[in-house]
């Protein structure tokens, strides 16, 4: 019995693999951009809290705070 596999003369394996494998690395890519992304905004509002902290506990004055707040910030 012979099983049809379409016109594409058996290369069709080879397309359907590098179709899933896109699929997967753009998956895994998003992925990774978003935990990425969520971690550096945590770092940032982690510096910036400490720096709120320092401003209220009087170690900086409000001109170091603004200079420092502008570097973190970018």
């Amino acid at each position: 019995m012979m099983w049809y596999y379409g016109s594409g003369g058996g290369w069709n394996w080879l397309w359907m693999t590098l179709m899933m494998l896109i699929f997967w690395g753009g998956v895994i890519a998003v992925a990774v951009w978003a935990i990425r992304s969520g971690l550096s905004s945590r770092r940032e509002n982690g510096a910036l809290d400490v720096l709120r902290r320092r401003l209220a506990a009087g170690e900086i004055s409000q001109e170091d705070f603004e200079k420092t707040k502008g570097i973190l910030q970018g």
